[in-house]
């Protein structure tokens, strides 16, 4: 029998895009524009209650399925949202997630927060945080127009 675990954490991560909130929202509410900087979602529902399912990974790597849930929507200013992460399905982590905007003078600071259970050791905080990272790079790349 395999040895079961959950490793529990919580981490931020901080961008300030030139962008407006409204912008950096659209670019989570549109899934068009989500396709440029997360993936494209197989399923898109961006209402309270409504989910969000894509499956896919790289060409020799697992195929990952990310199945989320909306719980909280305020145009231009957070979302909330849970979500399991599997890897060829086997379920590694369940999060919930919340996502500030904040409007500035030059454009809108995002706060990411997720807290997750990562499960078995199939996934670490540290993975996620650095592949969040990543994402809200490329997230910035879009909403200022160069995605």
């Amino acid at each position: 029998m395999n040895e079961r675990f959950v490793k529990h954490a919580t981490f931020v991560v901080e961008r300030t895009y030139a962008a407006s909130p409204e912008r950096v929202y659209q670019a989570w509410a549109d899934p068009v524009a989500k396709a440029k900087w997360f993936s494209k979602p197989d399923i898109f529902e961006f209402r309270v209650g409504g989910r969000e399912y894509s499956s896919g990974g790289p060409p020799k790597g697992p195929v990952f399925t990310f199945d989320a849930s909306y719980q909280e929507l305020v145009p231009g200013q957070r979302i909330v949202y849970t979500y399991t992460l599997d890897s060829d399905g086997t379920r590694i982590s369940v999060s919930t997630t919340t996502v500030e905007l904040i409007q500035l003078e030059s454009g809108t600071k995002l706060i990411f927060t997720e807290q997750g259970a990562y499960l078995d050791g199939h996934d670490t905080p540290e993975v996620r945080e650095h592949g969040t990272n990543l994402m809200m790079d490329a997230l910035g790349k879009v909403v200022e127009g160069e995605g």
